[in-house]
């Protein structure tokens, strides 16, 4: 082989190198207030600095909108996040209501949610609510069947409704919020979805 074809086979394998390196790149949450938008750039003012975030073409956008525990019923998908406690139960520390187009999204309870000490995430269906001293006690089913959890809504914990919306959403000062937004070579960010807070909601 040539010294210019080993020389042109190693230039490609080192661009595939890196491509694969970028491809694989973990997410992470990108959030803060938005300052502007252009076409599918967006513009963010975060905690630690400005923030340039390209949406895909068909992005998902979420209206995050404020409800309450009384707002949850029977048969309604939810996400918490929460903190398990001694008798099994989980104690949320925050609750999300989905639409009925995102049923099934993160079905099931795991350990890892980073919003609490030994937080864990349960996503499922609500059955039978129950009321104790502590606030509502709902029971969550699984789609796979798997054993039911308990999840204790206390009076003080934020509960947000989910609705799918439109880019309309995305006006200047908007509380904004991608939970997994893919950093690029150049320092900006791309996402498949963006979550927006209606009034005073921080998503």
């Amino acid at each position: 082989m040539s010294t210019m074809r080993i020389m042109t086979a190693a230039a490609l394998a080192a661009v595939f190198a890196v491509s694969t390196a970028w491809a694989q790149q973990p997410t992470q949450r990108v959030a803060g207030t938005l300052d502007k938008v252009e076409g599918n750039t967006l513009y963010i003012k975060s905690a630690s600095g400005p923030v340039t975030l390209k949406l895909a073409d068909n992005a998902l956008v979420v209206a995050r909108v404020k409800a309450s525990a009384a707002d949850i019923k029977a048969g309604d998908y939810v996400a918490s996040g929460g903190v398990p406690q001694p008798d099994g139960t989980q104690k949320a520390v925050e609750l999300r209501i989905f639409p009925e187009t995102m049923r099934g999204n993160g079905d099931g309870h795991r350990p890892g949610w980073p919003g609490a000490p030994n937080g864990t995430m349960t996503n499922g269906a609500v059955g039978q609510t129950v009321t104790s001293v502590d606030g509502p006690v709902l029971t969550v089913k699984f789609k796979d069947g798997a054993v039911e959890k308990k999840l204790i809504v206390g009076p003080n914990v934020p509960v947000q409704r989910l609705e799918v919306s439109d880019r309309n959403e995305l006006k200047a000062g908007a509380a904004v919020a991608s939970a997994a937004a893919t950093k690029q070579p150049d320092g900006t960010f791309t996402a498949a979805r963006i979550d927006v807070g209606r009034g005073d909601v921080v998503p």
